[in-house]
């Protein structure tokens, strides 16, 4: 099981640092020399979602030693939700489980990290946090909220950013 996670790790982030540079350069959204990467995170997997932490560490990692500039975001739609909050979501259909409570404050610690070292950006699905009745003050710091999370990853693809979801 650890191989092929390792694998599929191995793949994104080979395709994140080869293949991105190149597309973007083609793309009318890289005109302002910035290379524009959106995440998808609508998942409730914990293992899923460290994944993608350290897809984008390693991106942005590498754009940094590269001297590229760059605009990372990571928008949560629908499961998302329960990696934005200490929360445990009790009584909606996001509700934590085990697997989440095991790795939570680790998660919570790179996401933190990424956001205020690294500068990704962490968006919100408002329909989401409305429909589950959380208080806005119970989500991370720095999470902003967009009206609708899908309407947002449209609206960044038009502007040129990549589009990535690990799967």
């Amino acid at each position: 099981m650890l191989s092929r996670q390792f694998y599929l790790l191995s793949v994104v982030s080979l395709f994140a640092v080869l293949c991105l540079p190149a597309l973007a350069a083609d793309h009318d959204g890289e005109s302002d020399g910035v290379l524009k990467v959106v995440y998808h995170a609508d998942f409730a997997d914990p293992r899923r979602y460290s994944a993608m932490l350290t897809s984008i560490n390693n991106m942005v990692t590498h754009y940094q030693n590269e001297l590229i500039d760059y605009d990372v975001r990571i928008v949560f739609v629908s499961h998302g939700i329960r990696f934005l909050t200490s929360d445990k979501l009790e009584n909606t259909p996001f509700k934590s489980d085990v697997k989440l409570e095991e790795q939570r404050d680790n998660l919570q610690g790179r996401l933190s990290a990424l956001n205020t070292v690294q500068g990704v950006k962490l968006e919100l699905c408002d329909i989401t946090r409305s429909q589950v009745g959380l208080p806005e003050d119970k989500l991370y710091k720095d999470v902003k909220l967009v009206p609708s999370g899908v309407a947002r990853l449209a609206e960044l693809q038009h502007q040129g950013f990549a589009y990535l979801k690990i799967e």
